[in-house]
């Protein structure tokens, strides 16, 4: 399994040095219950909310022999997120397990959190990320 971050189509593209242990997408809809006079309360089925994902990891400081990339240090791939964030465009997430696309969706960063915790001068964070859909206007002539 491989996850990749990228901007501006590919534009720049980061490869997670160190896979979390899990992630998990959060899929839900945006359904409603309402109370009627004869038959109680109902539910309507609404549309899709927006999926969200975290990930949890830290980027390396050093090599160590499970990395996936080797191109960044710690505080590089901060700098590029960073970077990133103050642009306000999507970004892409895609994650990939053995040639076939798991996961292929544009986002938005929600949060960042990063720091470190040992004497590596690894740095650890957390990235929450929210899907981002992209307005798509039909022209009418009048």
């Amino acid at each position: 399994m491989d996850i990749f971050l990228s901007i501006n189509n590919r534009e720049q593209v980061i490869r997670l040095p160190v896979l979390p242990k899990e992630f998990k997408i959060q899929s839900g809809m945006k359904n409603e219950s309402f109370d009627t006079i004869n038959q109680g309360e109902i539910k309507l089925i609404g549309m899709d909310s927006l999926k969200s994902i975290s990930i949890q990891s830290f980027f390396p400081n050093q090599d160590y022999p499970f990395l996936r990339d080797r191109r960044y240090k710690g505080w590089e791939y901060i700098k590029i997120l960073e970077e990133w964030k103050s642009r306000r465009v999507p970004i892409r997430l895609v994650i990939t397990d053995s040639s076939n696309e798991l996961v292929n969706m544009p986002c938005t960063i929600e949060s960042f959190e990063y720091g470190q915790q040992d004497g590596t001068g690894d740095i650890y964070y957390t990235l929450t990320l929210n899907e981002f859909k992209f307005i798509k206007l039909e022209q009418k002539v009048v």
